[in-house]
């Protein structure tokens, strides 16, 4: 055995018929290699169809015969006898070819295809005439086949051996003496074909040699040998050549009859021959691949039994009709989006049973397509990726892989690959605008919704699943945590306070999306939150201004024109917009004629000349309102003295000051007397559901601890009945109530009216009206009345 590197591959060799587990080579030192790399890499023998007759032993990183070698049955008569396959790694992917040459030993002997050969020669057969033999066919090659033939020892016979131009050789037996029939009238001869071989080894068949009579003239054919080609699809019943013999006789002498001599089995299946015509047809389906020529021996008989030969060489052409087949040798059917170009998915073998042009296999991939194929050894592919991938644009491919030859007509096979993008994370989240704006009503509830903000991410599974962060700082000096929240699933802010406009009327948020990948992408968006006014401020009136709880009066001359500026009242109201738009308006005024406000500026003057006839002391109260909804309203009075005196002046001052005191006293004794009756009803209330409460707890005590007497009959006095009744009836009735503890039912016994005139006189001298009927007490289950 022997091992050498040639062109990138191993060759090995071996002798065939050695026994299983008989050691090939190192395959792990000649490749390099440490035996952790071939565990590592799942290292295995891919071999292109057929029987695998090497092992490979990762454990010792060495080659093994697996199976018996026969060199005969794997290549015939093919020298030099390869086995070819290839040691294929992954993680990363590589293969090495390697090649094994099986080495002949002589192990077959010569054999012919009979054991015995009969031969029958006219006795007029000159001395030189050559009579065909079978050859010995010797499966071993080199120097292990045939090499010679032995005749028996005689007189009349030898052997004429002859090489063939495939590097055969024929034996015919040679006429050495002239023949006798009356001496000697058959003869048995015994043929031994040997080798080379050591030991050698040799075969032997028997000729038996008969002497004929007269008929001294065997067919002659025009040609040694005869050669024609033919398509390996040519039909059944193709005439494939016409041989041609002639016979010097005449008469039934000459008369001849074509024949195969010593044809193969595989021959005898696929040509036949015409006897008469000696033309040879096409009688079974040939193949190239299988074998390329064919040689037979034809022979013409006489009716003599006269015998010539010629060879037939059938040479079979080769034609486009093996479809180029692809064999995955491996394949990654997921592959991440971030593979950089060049990563290896496939390893792909492709053949062509054909020769020639006809089995030159092209290979390439669908267009438009980031993948490539790269020929590595001939026949030999690897899928590659051309280019960076992007999942989010295409998840998937169909890889069709297509192998054509460069036969006519081409012929071609496809192969279809899927191929999953794996995600990775490398998008970030996006969020539809850049920038938000939203709008939240001041005086909101704390923890209520008001705005939500959505992010998408254009990865998958887990690299898109988003969280929502609010980005720290500070509003107003204060965490931005302490005025707004996130729902972190949904992007939902929350209102974590009451916003105040007139304290706060603008904030920004800046809202995080960060997505759960590895490692995490994230994107941030600002979002700008405006605070509405609502109208919850009162106006506030800045002038007139109260000094020591009363305004201060105004003053006019009693000589004031039609228009004189009296007074201004200034207000403001700490809301915005419409909130803060204010009107004023007159509410009352001791003199409703003499002043005017206006609606807008606040401002008091004179709507007319003032006269001796008005009071000198004016009142005016003037509401300020706002506009918003509900409006709120602020009222202030204003004391206005008309003299031309200032002395006379500061005594109406006085007195305005002195009123306004009288009128506090009055409302203070009006709200303490509606306290107090209050006070006295909610009392009174009270004690009149006590009463109840206890008037009902008797009567269910009475119920449940009488022991059969009769019930104490409470007396009534005549004419008991409410006073100031109200019925249609004027009479007065008594009753007496009868109730027993066993039946629980009531007897009543009616007692005459009272007549009375409709009106009696009190002993007050008042009034009194006779009650009537419909005030009378009729309740069956009433058990006593105090």
């Amino acid at each position: 055995m022997y091992a050498c590197m040639t062109d990138g591959e191993v060759r090995y060799s071996v002798r065939e018929e050695e026994m299983r587990g008989t050691f090939i080579g190192n395959i792990a030192k000649d490749l390099g290699l440490d035996n952790q790399r071939l565990k590592s890499g799942r290292a295995h023998i891919y071999t292109e169809g057929g029987t695998e007759y090497v092992e490979l032993n990762v454990n010792k990183g060495i080659l093994i015969v697996k199976d018996r070698i026969d060199r005969e049955q794997i290549c015939g008569k093919i020298t030099p006898c390869l086995l070819h396959f290839q040691i294929v790694l992954e993680k990363p992917m590589e293969f090495h070819r390697v090649t094994i040459e099986v080495i002949d030993i002589n192990d077959n002997n010569p054999t012919f295809t009979k054991k015995n050969v009969q031969l029958k020669i006219i006795e007029s057969s000159l001395p030189g005439a050559l009579f065909s033999l079978p050859n010995a066919v010797d499966n071993d090659i080199g120097e292990n086949t045939l090499k010679s033939y032995i005749l028996t020892p005689n007189d009349r016979f030898k052997l004429k051996i002859q090489s063939q131009s495939d590097g055969s050789s024929s034996v015919d037996l040679l006429l050495d003496m002239p023949l006798d029939r009356e001496k000697q009238e058959q003869h048995v001869l015994l043929l031994t074909a040997v080798d080379g071989g050591e030991p050698q080894r040799s075969g032997t068949i028997e000729i038996n040699i008969i002497v004929l009579d007269a008929n001294d003239n065997a067919p002659v054919f025009s040609q040694r040998v005869y050669k024609t080609a033919v398509r390996e699809d040519s039909l059944v019943g193709t005439v494939l050549i016409k041989v041609n013999a002639t016979d010097a006789d005449k008469d039934i002498n000459g008369q001849i009859n074509y024949f195969f001599a010593h044809v193969t089995d595989s021959s005898k299946d696929l040509f036949e021959i015409n006897t008469d015509s000696g033309e040879i047809k096409l009688i079974g389906q040939l193949d190239y691949e299988s074998n390329k020529m064919y040689e037979m021996k034809v022979e013409a008989k006489d009716t003599g039994d006269l015998l010539g030969s010629s060879k037939v060489i059938i040479e079979v052409t080769d034609v486009n009709d093996n479809v180029p087949f692809i064999n995955l040798m491996s394949i990654s059917n997921h592959i991440g989006e971030d593979s950089l170009p060049g990563t290896v998915i496939a390893m792909i073998n492709v053949q062509d049973k054909d020769s020639g042009r006809n089995g030159k296999v092209s290979c390439n991939v669908n267009n438009n397509s980031p993948f490539k194929l790269k020929s590595s050894i001939n026949n030999f592919f690897t899928l590659e990726t051309e280019r960076y991938l992007d999942r989010e644009k295409v998840s998937q491919y169909n890889i069709t892989i297509v192998a054509k030859d460069e036969g006519e007509p081409s012929l071609s096979a496809t192969h279809i690959i899927t191929l999953q993008i794996s995600d990775v994370n490398d998008n970030a989240p996006k969020f539809e605008k850049q920038r938000y704006i939203t709008y939240i009503m001041e005086n909101n509830s704390p923890g209520s919704s008001f705005f939500s903000v959505r992010a998408y991410d254009e990865d998958s599974g887990l690299n898109s699943k988003i969280s929502y962060f609010i980005e720290e700082s500070k509003i107003n000096n204060l965490s931005v945590s302490s005025f707004v929240s996130v729902n972190s699933d949904e992007g939902v802010l929350y209102a974590v306070r009451s916003f105040d406009y007139e304290q706060l009327s603008h904030f920004q948020v800046s809202v995080t999306a960060k997505d759960r990948g590895s490692p995490p992408l994230s994107s941030s968006v600002i979002i700008d939150v405006y605070i509405q006014d609502q109208n919850d401020n009162s106006p506030e009136i800045l002038y007139p201004i109260l000094n020591k709880g009363s305004p201060i009066a105004e003053f006019i001359p009693r000589s004031a024109d039609v228009g004189y500026l009296v007074t201004k009242v200034v207000a403001v109201d700490k809301d915005s917009g419409q909130n803060a738009w204010l009107s004023y308006k007159l509410i009352k005024s001791t003199d409703q004629t003499l002043f005017e406000l206006g609606v807008h500026n606040g401002e008091v003057r004179t709507l007319r000349q003032i006269m001796d006839k008005d009071s000198t002391k004016q009142r005016l109260t003037i509401s300020v309102e706002d506009s918003g909804q509900p409006s709120h309203s602020a009222a202030v009075n204003i004391y206005v003295a008309i003299t031309d005196n200032f002395a006379m002046a500061l005594t109406e001052v006085n007195d305005f000051t002195q009123e306004k005191s009288n009128d506090a006293d009055i409302r203070f004794y009006l709200v303490l007397s509606l306290v107090i009756v209050s006070f006295i009803f909610i009392t009174f209330i009270i004690i009149l559901i006590a009463l109840k409460f206890h008037k009902w707890k008797r009567s269910k005590y009475f119920s449940e601890n009488s022991n059969g007497t009769l019930p104490v009959i409470p007396y009534y006095p005549p004419r008991y009945a409410e006073v100031g009744a109200t019925g249609t009836l004027c009479h007065v009735y008594n009753y007496e109530v009868c109730l027993t503890t066993d039946s629980g039912k009531s007897e009543f016994k009616y007692v005459k009216p009272m007549l009375q005139t409709p009106t009696d006189n009190d002993s007050n001298g008042a009034k009194t009206k006779s009650p009537s009927s419909s005030d009378l007490i009729a309740d069956e289950d009433l058990p006593q009345s105090t």
